[in-house]
């Protein structure tokens, strides 16, 4: 398990409880690393991800569920962040709270993409849970 309570881990909790994006990198078939940024949220616990049921993270992850998250540098490249963790695909809603909590981080973001919560609910209707099991960084 992770400690959350050092120096750093303090740091890591804190910038994953405030960034709005977060660097998800999965495997594809070929073993060749695809990172791609999402929107996230952090529960200090895992971290959840709504995902478009055939999107390529999708079948990445059924195949090689360990992935690693990255938090962007500061401009002087400094506060790094990685995350190393195992993805589940969750065959099951997430719980309200969790979902309020998304919607209510992500309430400005859907706005400037024309999408509203219900569209956004029908469209990225598949969860994935990330439970960290590394954290590495400066």
């Amino acid at each position: 398990m992770i400690d959350f309570k050092s120096p750093f881990g303090k740091r890591a909790a804190s910038r994953l409880a405030k960034e709005e994006i977060i660097w998800l990198t999965t495997t594809d078939s070929r073993g060749s690393p695809q990172p791609r940024p999402v929107w996230f949220l952090w529960n200090e616990e895992s971290i959840l991800i709504f995902s478009e049921p055939e999107a390529h993270k999708v079948r990445h992850i059924r195949n090689h569920p360990w992935v690693s998250l990255n938090l962007d540098s500061s401009d002087s490249g400094e506060d790094i962040v990685v995350i190393l963790g195992e993805a589940t695909i969750l065959n099951s809603k997430v719980p309200e709270f969790e979902m309020d909590q998304y919607l209510k981080k992500y309430r400005r973001g859907l706005k400037q993409i024309n999408m509203t919560e219900d569209e956004f609910n029908n469209s990225y209707d598949l969860v994935i849970r990330i439970k960290p099991q590394k954290l590495r960084g400066i």
